[in-house]
């Protein structure tokens, strides 16, 4: 039935609280969330701690979103976005642990007559074969006749203040038509880039993770050009730079492949795929490739300490950033982490400094000693998260002369930052 929904958020993290933002601009809505820290932040400090929304902006809709964490408001609402995030194990084996924890808690508060809508990325097939029976438990409803359900991929990039959830164009699907062109008619309530309507829920599900594998095979080939390209002893960017003048190249640039998409998709459509008996090849061979890039950083430092005539044991290393992008806190799956532990393992004495994400976050989620300043006696620089703090500081006037300097992503070079003699990067 076509009528004006009464919505609920349920997550109010990098996806969520941006997503609940829009629509409170538009009507009044459930922003839930299991955890009481995030709610204080948002009622008692109204503060996004994320830095995803402004002071300004939470104060802009606070009369309009009812955040709580207490699941009994789900109840009110028949239009559940459901906004979790959906990592990965240790064994790379997606974990739907929060997806179905969510579902959970959705089911036992699920009223007759709602649609439940995910935007978590999965594989082709978990929103009706995983999140439908475990709501239909929960709440002794029928799945497409008592409730409905519907997926629309978020497509959200941390940090980006010009691609907004109303820029970016909206995947939408339904379990059937009718379910369809109400999430549809939902998300035309805030989206002006246009809605694409998805002929089913697994082909939603299955556009949102490659998206994201697309990307990483692009950075994996880039990654392996790099290594060859610096055994030549020429600059991969120099290359890619000459390469693109050519109309039909598509720039990639080599880098550490981390963050809750690039770095994790992939392996959910491995997961299927494996699943069903195909084994890929070109995704696996990409996912390799990314996930090991850190060793060939550290491989470069230990070089270029021999050839100063020093060992990496006891060297003084310095990360510079430990988020997985500049300029936001986002530390889920950086592989900052995997880089400290293999100095660790060498036996380094390795610090790390990051004035976006705090210096208690980073000594409790890295385990790694923390500064809150750079000074003239490290061995090793390594700018990981090239924040604006970091490119337009001065910090390269006060590390000594013979300090290496590993810029990850050739942030210094792209905004004609003078490099020192020692300068490395992909």
């Amino acid at each position: 039935m076509m009528k004006d929904r009464k919505i609920c958020i349920v997550g109010l993290g990098y996806v969520g609280l941006p997503l609940a933002y829009e629509f409170a601009k538009k009507k009044k809505i459930v922003g839930f969330d299991i955890s009481k820290t995030k709610i204080k932040e948002l009622t008692v400090d109204k503060h996004d701690s994320m830095n995803e929304l402004t002071d300004t902006q939470l104060t802009e809709v606070e009369k309009n979103i009812t955040y709580t964490n207490d699941p009994s408001l789900i109840s009110n609402c028949d239009f559940i976005i459901v906004c979790v995030p959906t990592p990965i194990d240790s064994n790379n084996q997606p974990d739907l642990t929060p997806l179905r924890k969510a579902s959970i808690t959705i089911g036992k508060h699920l009223s007759k007559g709602s649609i439940v809508v995910y935007e978590s990325t999965v594989y082709p097939g978990v929103t009706e074969e995983i999140c439908g029976p475990i709501l239909e438990e929960q709440s002794n409803l029928k799945c497409g006749k008592d409730f409905k359900l519907g997926y629309s991929p978020e497509r959200v990039n941390p940090g980006d203040k010009e691609h907004t959830i109303p820029k970016i164009k909206k995947i939408v699907s339904g379990q059937d038509e009718e379910t369809l062109k109400i999430v549809s008619s939902v998300y035309k309530e805030i989206i002006t880039a246009g809605i694409h309507e998805a002929s089913s829920i697994k082909v939603a599900e299955a556009a949102k993770v490659i998206e994201n594998i697309q990307r990483d095979l692009n950075i994996g080939l880039m990654n392996e050009l790099s290594l060859i390209f610096q055994k030549i002893g020429i600059n991969t960017k120099e290359v890619v730079e000459a390469a693109g003048t050519k109309w039909n190249f598509h720039a990639y640039t080599p880098g550490l492949v981390g963050g809750h998409c690039i770095g994790v998709d992939p392996y959910y459509l491995v997961y299927k795929a494996n699943a069903l008996g195909y084994h890929p090849q070109i995704i696996t061979a990409a996912r390799r490739i990314n996930d090991t890039m850190h060793k060939h950083v550290v491989e470069t430092i230990v070089r270029e300490l021999n050839r100063q005539s020093k060992c990496m044991k006891n060297a003084k290393i310095l990360i510079e950033g430990v988020a997985f992008k500049e300029n936001v806190p986002d530390i889920r799956n950086s592989k900052a982490k995997q880089l400290i532990e293999e100095f660790k393992k060498l036996e380094a004495d390795v610090y790390a400094y990051d004035p976006v994400v705090g210096a208690k976050e980073v000594s409790r989620k890295f385990n790694v000693k923390t500064v809150n300043r750079i000074e003239s006696n490290y061995d090793a620089v390594i700018l990981f998260s090239p924040h604006d703090a970091f490119i337009h500081g001065d910090w390269l006037t006060v590390v000594g002369e013979d300090t290496i300097i590993y810029d990850i992503k050739g942030a210094l070079k792209d905004n004609n930052v003078s490099l020192p003699k020692n300068y490395f990067s992909l």
